[in-house]
């Protein structure tokens, strides 16, 4: 992936030649204080609330940053400050304690248009996990996603704008607040929010069972669980395939899938 060009950089006001930051799939450049990544259809939305959330003690976000002309997206490019910390994906805890806090402060917003016309493999997953899209799935996936499916029921939970992908971008640093980074955005239950990411830690962060304990006081866990995990493994699917299902993938999801029946009852 090519960095910002010297008009990117002009246009927002930074000189310094960029420098590719660890993370963001090799897409996010630093120069100077500023970090800039492309743009997408979300950017815009996406700014206009980070930009206007009050400051808070219980979580940081990267503020945006305008372009000279006072837009959000120059030459399909976006920018925010560069904010101190790293992240930490054993501090499950406290990822979620952030999570809570930043999902109750933007509780309030009403659904983004773009929820409803986004397709990739992560939204196309999403929606199959609360069936409201189907999928024909290769033969290992069906299989392993089967107990899944039979324990799945409906939930009366209210839902809002959360961050779906929380394990890996939130940061730490002394004195500071932790900072939540690289928002996707999707319109579910903030406990559904947890639930990915409680799922995402035990599979592959080497979390153990009792992190899912501590957590099962969020409304409907049991099904959330369920969700989270019909929801990360339709979008393994989807993006590769039979392919996808090594013996080592599936045994890495087989022990969550047990936790989740045990909670889903």
């Amino acid at each position: 992936m090519q960095g910002p060009s010297r008009v990117v950089l002009d246009a927002f006001g930074v000189a310094e030649p960029p420098t590719r930051l660890a993370g963001g799939q090799g897409e996010t450049w630093r120069s100077g204080a500023v970090v800039l990544k492309r743009a997408d259809a979300e950017s815009g939305w996406r700014a206009e609330v980070l930009n206007s959330l009050p400051e808070s003690g219980d979580f940081r976000v990267p503020r945006p940053v305008r372009a000279r002309d006072g837009a959000w997206v120059a030459f399909g490019w976006e920018a925010s400050e560069l904010l101190v910390g790293a992240t930490d994906v054993r501090r499950q805890d406290e990822i979620l304690t952030a999570a809570a806090a930043f999902h109750e402060a933007v509780a309030g917003l009403p659904r983004p248009e773009f929820i409803d016309t986004r397709h990739d493999p992560w939204a196309d997953g999403d929606r199959v996990a609360w069936r409201e899209q189907s999928v024909d799935g290769s033969p290992a996936y069906v299989d392993l996603v089967g107990p899944l499916v039979a324990a799945w029921r409906p939930v009366d939970l209210a839902a809002q704008v959360v961050h779906g992908d929380l394990p890996g971008n939130v940061m730490f640093a002394d004195g500071l607040p932790p900072a939540i980074i690289d928002w996707p955005v999707y319109w579910r239950p903030p406990s559904w929010a947890a639930a990915v990411a409680v799922a995402d830690a035990l599979c592959w962060y080497a979390a153990e069972p009792e992190l899912a304990a501590r957590w099962a006081h969020l409304p409907e866990w049991g099904q959330m669980l369920v969700r989270a995990l019909i929801y990360r493994m339709t979008t393994d699917d989807l993006a590769g395939g039979a392919s996808t299902w090594t013996d080592d993938r599936r045994a890495a999801y087989a022990p969550v899938i047990e936790l989740a029946l045990s909670y889903a009852g």
